[in-house]
C-alpha cells in the first residue's frame, strides 16, 4: 500500500542521515546503571514509525510514533544519561522524549558520527512531520491505517481488509454499507481494490459534504471560486477586514491546479486546503505572536505558574525530576517552585518534604532551568524558593544560582536608584527574578549606613508553615498554626529583588505597610474566601503587587483547583500543578496560548487602573461590560481518535460541550447530541447561543466526549483559547490530548459568531 509518508514525500530522498534510519542500527539503550542493553532500531519504509526489537515475552517487536516525540536531545541531556553514564560517552549519547508521561529513551551509539546521524535524522523527519498542513497530515493517518488493515502485504485490499480498515479509522459500518462501497470502487470485479481503486476509495471516503455545500454558495464562475467569490466569502462569512490582494494571496499559497491559479480562481480542493491552514483555522494568527503592550509594570500581567514544579506525578510518593522543570518551562511557565532541603554531601535538594517523593539536586534543577527557561518564551523567569536548608547550605544555594545563572540573574534593581514599582516584561527580558524572603527593605541596598546583618531569622514561607503545621492531634483534630522561623543567609538573601515574600495581614495592612515588592502567597480556600467576599479590595491590591495562589496542602494526588475566579480578582500568579492532566490545565494553557505562547498575559484595563469598582461577581455598570452574543454551530469532527486500540471493534460515541469560563454571569456550558459508532466523520449542525457580559475575561472550551450511558464519559480531546483571540466564520479547531499535545489528524468544524449585543 502505497503512502505519501515515503521519504520522497518529506523531500528527503537522497538524506544520508535519513538513509541510516531507514538501514536501522544496533543502539545501546539505558534504564539504570545496570541495565543497560542493545536493542535494534529501524525508520519504517512510511518514515512516520520507529520499529524497534523488544525481548518482552509478549512484545517482541514494537513501534512508536514519530507523532508521539516531543523533542531528540543530543549528548548527556537527559536525568536517566547523566545519573547512569560516564562523561567520556558524552559525544556517543541522545535521548528521544516523548509527549506525556512516557518515559525518556536514553540511547547510546556506537559512535559520534552515528549519534549525529541519528539526532539530524529524526529532527529532519520532525520537522517534516510539523511542516505538513493538517490535510496531508490526515493523509498520513489514513494511509497508515490502510497499510495495517492490508493484512498480506499485496497492495491490494479485499472487502475482509476494507471492513478492518473502517474499524481502523474508527467508523462502524454495516456489512451492506461495506458491500455497497466496495463494489462501486471494485471496476475491475477482481474482488480487490488496487491502485486507482484504492484511490477511487480513498476519494469517496473523504468526501465532505458540508465543504461541498459552502463551495457551492460562493463558487458563482463555472463551478469554481473566482477572487472576487473568494473575497466574498471572506468578508460576508468569515468577517475578516481583507482586501482583493488578500484573496490573491490565499490562492497563490493554497490552490493546486496550476490551470485554475492562472485564472485566479480556486478550486473545492484548494478551498480545503485553505481551511485547513491557520487562515482558516479558530485562532487568531495574529495572537500567535506578541501583540500586547508588554511595556506595562509585571504585576499588570497574569503570569503562567507552576506549583511543586518538581514533581513528575502526585506530592507523596511520586518522582522528583529536572525533566518536570522542561516540560513546564517549554509550554511558557513563567514561574516554577524550588522546595529546598539539605541534602547529603552538604549538597541542597529539591523534593516534598517529609514525603516519599524522590529527590533531585538543586544545582541540576538550576543547570535545566538556565538550559530551557528561554526556548519558548523571551520573558521573565520567577523562581519561587520554599527554603528549609541550613545556613551553610543556603550559602551554597546561593553560590550555584550565581555561577550557574551568571548574569541573567537579578542581583540589584535595574535603576540606579531606589524604584517605586515594577520593571516590565520588556524589561525584564531573558532574567531570572528569586522569589523569598529577604533580610531587609530593599532600600538597604541603596542606603551607605546599614552594612546589614550576615544571617538572621525569619518566619517561614506561608505555604512552608501551612505544611509544618499541618499535623493533627489524638482527635483529629488539626494543630493549630504556628509560625515557625528559620535562619537566613545574607548570601541568598541578596538575591531577593522584587518579590520578597511577606505574610499577609489584610488588604489595608497592606497598602499601609507593604512595599511594592512585597508580596504574598494565598492558599485556595484563602484566595478564593478573598475573591467571594472581598474582591473589589483584591484587585486593587493586586494593582500595586503581585499575589501568589498555591493548591491547598490537602490536594495529595497533585490535583487543581479552578484559576478563573482568581484571575477574575486580578491575581497574576495563580499557580497549578502542570503534572496533572485536568480541566484546569487545559484552562491555564487556553489563557496562555494567546499573546505568543509568551507566559504572559496583559490584564484588562478595568483590572490594572485605581478607582475602577470592577466586581465579577456583581457586575455594575462600567467599561468591562462589553455585552456579545456569541452564537455557534457545531457542525463536524474528523478523525477522532480510538480511546480503546487494543479492541478493533471498539468505535467511539462522540459528544461535543462547549464551554465558557470567565465572571460568574458567563460561565455556561452546552453540549451536542451522541452520534453513534462514528469516530471519523460524525456530523452534528447543532447550534448554540452564549450571551457574554465580560468578553476579556472570557475563556471557550472544546470538549469531544466518548458518550456511555452506564459511566463517566471519556475524554476524546479539547482545545481552549480566550474568546478574544477566535476568528469569526467556519472555522477548524484542533485537538489536544488531556496533556495538551495536538492529535495530529482530529479535529472539528465549527461556524462562529461573536457580535455586539444588541
Amino acid at each position: 500500500m502505497e503512502s505519501n509518508g515515503k521519504a520522497e514525500k518529506h523531500g528527503l530522498e537522497r538524506d544520508a542521515d535519513l538513509q541510516l534510519l531507514l538501514v536501522g542500527g544496533e543502539l545501546l539503550k539505558v534504564r539504570s546503571s545496570s541495565w543497560k542493553k542493545n536493542r535494534f532500531y529501524k525508520l519504517q519504509e512510511d518514515c512516520t514509525t520507529m520499529w524497534h526489537e523488544s525481548h518482552r515475552t509478549f512484545k517482541r517487536n514494537q513501534t512508536f510514533s514519530i507523532d508521539e516525540i516531543e523533542s531528540v536531545r543530543k549528548g548527556r541531556q537527559s536525568e536517566g544519561l547523566q545519573k547512569h553514564t560516564e562523561a567520556h560517552v558524552e559525544d556517543r549519547c541522545f535521548s528521544i522524549i516523548f509527549k506525556g508521561r512516557r518515559r525518556n529513551l536514553d540511547l547510546i551509539a556506537t559512535s559520534a558520527e552515528e549519534a549525529r546521524q541519528w539526532v539530524n535524522g529524526l529532527e529532519k523527519i520532525i520537522s517534516n512531520m510539523k511542516k505538513l498542513n493538517s490535510q496531508q497530515t490526515s493523509e498520513h493517518w489514513i494511509f497508515n491505517c490502510m497499510r495495517k488493515a492490508d493484512k498480506n502485504k499485496d497492495n491490494k485490499m479485499t472487502l475482509k481488509e476494507l471492513k478492518h480498515f473502517l474499524r481502523q479509522i474508527n467508523i462502524e459500518v454495516d456489512d451492506m454499507y461495506a458491500e455497497v462501497l466496495f463494489a462501486k470502487c471494485d471496476k475491475s470485479n477482481s474482488g480487490s481494490l488496487e491502485g486507482p481503486e484504492i484511490k477511487h476509495f480513498y476519494d469517496l471516503l473523504i468526501y465532505r459534504e458540508e465543504i461541498d455545500v459552502i463551495y457551492g454558495k460562493y463558487a458563482t464562475t463555472g463551478e469554481q471560486m473566482s477572487v472576487k467569490d473568494l473575497l466574498n466569502f471572506l468578508l460576508n462569512e468569515q468577517r475578516e477586514v481583507a482586501t482583493m490582494e488578500d484573496a490573491v494571496r490565499l490562492i497563490e499559497r493554497y490552490e493546486l491546479d496550476d490551470s485554475a491559479k492562472q485564472k485566479n480562481h480556486m478550486t473545492k480542493d484548494g478551498f480545503l486546503m485553505y481551511l485547513h491552514q491557520e487562515e482558516g483555522s479558530i485562532f487568531n494568527p495574529a495572537h500567535k505572536e506578541v501583540f500586547q503592550d508588554m511595556s506595562q509594570p509585571i504585576n499588570h500581567y497574569f503570569i503562567s505558574s507552576s506549583h511543586n514544579t518538581y514533581l513528575m506525578e502526585d506530592q507523596l510518593k511520586g518522582h522528583s525530576s529536572t525533566e518536570a522543570y522542561i516540560k513546564a518551562l517549554m509550554k511558557s511557565c513563567r514561574c516554577v517552585e524550588l522546595d529546598c532541603w539539605d541534602g547529603a554531601h552538604g549538597e541542597p535538594i529539591i523534593y516534598h518534604g517529609h514525603t516519599l517523593t524522590s529527590k533531585v539536586l538543586f544545582k541540576d534543577v538550576i543547570k535545566a532551568i538556565k538550559e530551557y527557561a528561554f526556548k519558548t518564551s523571551e520573558y521573565p523567569v520567577i523562581l519561587s524558593l520554599e527554603n528549609h536548608c541550613t545556613l551553610e547550605q543556603q550559602k551554597l544555594m546561593a553560590k550555584h544560582m550565581i555561577s550557574i545563572l551568571g548574569s541573567a540573574l537579578l542581583t540589584s534593581p535595574l535603576e540606579d536608584q531606589m524604584p517605586t514599582a515594577f520593571p516590565s516584561p520588556q524589561d525584564l527580558k531573558g532574567r531570572f527574578i528569586v522569589k523569598g524572603k529577604r533580610l531587609n527593605k530593599l532600600d538597604a541596598v541603596f542606603s551607605n549606613t546599614s552594612p546589614g546583618v550576615e544571617e538572621d531569622c525569619v518566619s517561614e514561607e506561608d505555604e512552608a508553615a501551612e505544611t509544618s503545621n499541618s499535623k493533627t492531634d489524638s482527635n483529629g483534630q488539626k494543630a493549630k498554626a504556628k509560625k515557625s522561623k528559620i535562619k537566613l543567609a545574607k548570601q541568598l538573601s541578596d538575591l531577593v529583588i522584587y518579590c520578597r515574600s511577606v505574610h499577609f495581614s489584610g488588604f489595608e495592612h497592606a497598602k499601609d505597610n507593604q512595599a511594592f515588592y512585597e508580596m504574598s502567597s494565598f492558599k485556595e480556600s484563602k484566595a478564593v474566601n478573598l475573591a467571594e467576599t472581598a474582591v473589589n479590595a483584591f484587585i486593587h491590591h493586586n494593582m500595586t503587587k503581585l499575589s501568589r495562589i498555591y493548591p491547598a496542602g490537602s490536594r495529595t494526588d497533585s490535583s487543581n483547583y479552578n484559576p478563573v475566579p482568581l484571575w477574575n480578582a486580578g491575581c497574576q500568579i495563580v499557580a497549578l500543578n502542570f503534572q496533572t492532566p485536568s480541566k484546569e490545565m487545559d484552562l491555564n494553557q487556553g489563557r496562555f496560548r494567546s499573546n505568543g505562547v509568551s507566559g504572559y498575559f496583559l490584564k484588562p484595563d478595568f483590572q490594572r487602573y485605581p478607582g475602577t469598582e470592577f466586581d465579577p461577581t456583581t457586575l455594575t455598570k462600567g467599561p468591562w461590560l462589553k455585552r456579545k452574543t456569541f452564537h455557534i454551530m457545531v457542525i463536524s469532527a474528523q478523525q477522532l481518535p480510538k480511546l480503546n486500540k487494543d479492541k478493533c471493534k471498539s468505535i467511539v460515541d462522540p459528544l461535543v460541550k462547549v464551554e465558557i469560563d470567565g465572571v460568574p454571569a458567563d460561565t455556561c456550558s452546552k453540549e451536542t447530541r451522541s452520534i453513534e459508532n462514528n469516530g471519523f466523520n460524525p456530523m452534528w449542525n447543532e447550534t448554540f447561543q452564549f450571551d457574554i457580559q465580560v468578553p476579556e475575561l472570557a475563556l471557550v472550551r472544546f470538549l469531544v466526549e466518548d458518550y456511555d450511558s452506564t459511566s463517566q464519559n471519556d475524554l476524546i480531546g479539547q482545545y481552549c483559547l480566550p474568546l478574544t483571540s477566535l476568528q469569526n466564520g467556519y472555522r477548524h479547531v484542533p485537538l489536544l490530548t488531556k496533556h495538551g499535545d495536538v492529535i495530529p489528524s482530529a479535529g472539528l468544524f465549527v461556524h462562529l459568531m461573536l457580535l455586539d449585543a444588541k
